[in-house]
């Protein structure tokens, strides 16, 4: 089995990348330096040179704030990219993996989304995500849509990074308490994709790490051990303003991926305490 990654230099595909080479799976990543996700006849070349089995496809347009003042590039790469993607893996005959997000939903109310959810999306950045899934699902009959969030990994900026530098830097951190979601290890997921790849069992699944917390409470959590001096303040999201609207519930059901015998997936506390080793290695390997 060929695997094509997208995304190679980001978190998950790096992460998926490492997965499929410790199965001894033949996996190759791509980025921007490759080919441009909005040249379709690009995308196409490159694809049909490699003949890929699956398409893993992690790349995409993530600067959430930053899409509210230039929509026309988020759409181009997570809308107008993904059909690119997905009419290069209808040419070759590849499954298709395409990761999407919980701020496809409106955000509103408390009770975890199910995969049948009526979109509504609140931000740019989730309408581009809406118009990848439409791509996709509207083409594709061998395809796993995976909604992820809050995901973090060994490679590159996140949150867990963040409030580790901020824990050694100040005496508080604000941090917002009303969003509530899964913070989800990067490492757990590509785990989880590289299961489901060899698989008929295709269709739209939740993957998150097992629990609910709100930034706040997940901060506490990354701290506890690492800063005693540094505490952290719950504040709302009206006191956290940003040019992008955050969902307050990002709760996502993952009954459907544990029936289709994929999970449970590991809990919150469970990944972010293997994360923080691995980290501690890395620090130690520099």
């Amino acid at each position: 089995m060929k695997v094509l990654v997208t995304g190679a230099k980001g978190q998950l595909g790096w992460d998926v990348l490492r997965v499929l080479a410790a199965r001894g799976i033949d996996g190759r990543g791509v980025d921007v330096e490759d080919f441009d996700l909005a040249d379709g006849a690009a995308v196409k070349a490159y694809v049909e040179a490699y003949g890929p089995d699956v398409i893993v496809h992690c790349a995409a347009y993530t600067a959430v704030d930053r899409a509210e003042s230039e929509p026309e590039v988020c759409a181009r790469v997570n809308g107008d990219g993904t059909m690119n993607v997905v009419r290069a893996a209808l040419a070759v005959g590849a499954k298709l993996v395409f990761i999407s997000t919980d701020y496809v939903f409106s955000g509103d109310g408390q009770e975890p989304w199910t995969e049948d959810a009526p979109y509504n999306p609140r931000n740019v950045y989730g309408l581009s995500k809406v118009q990848g899934e439409i791509a996709v699902r509207s083409l594709m009959k061998r395809y796993f849509l995976i909604r992820t969030s809050w995901v973090y990994g060994i490679h590159g900026k996140n949150f867990v990074r963040t409030m580790l530098r901020l824990g050694q830097e100040k005496p508080e951190i604000r941090v917002v308490d009303d969003q509530i979601g899964s913070p989800t290890y990067s490492l757990d997921l590509a785990r989880i994709i590289c299961d489901m790849i060899p698989t008929e069992k295709y269709g739209i699944y939740h993957v998150c790490n097992e629990g609910f917390m709100s930034w706040a409470q997940f901060a506490r959590l990354i701290l506890a051990g690492q800063s005693a001096w540094c505490q952290v303040v719950p504040v709302p999201t009206s006191e956290y303003e940003t040019p992008a609207r955050r969902p307050l519930n990002s709760r996502m059901s993952t009954r459907k991926m544990k029936e289709a015998g994929f999970g449970p997936m590991p809990t919150v506390e469970d990944a972010l305490g293997r994360y923080l080793q691995e980290l501690t290695l890395e620090r130690m390997q520099l």
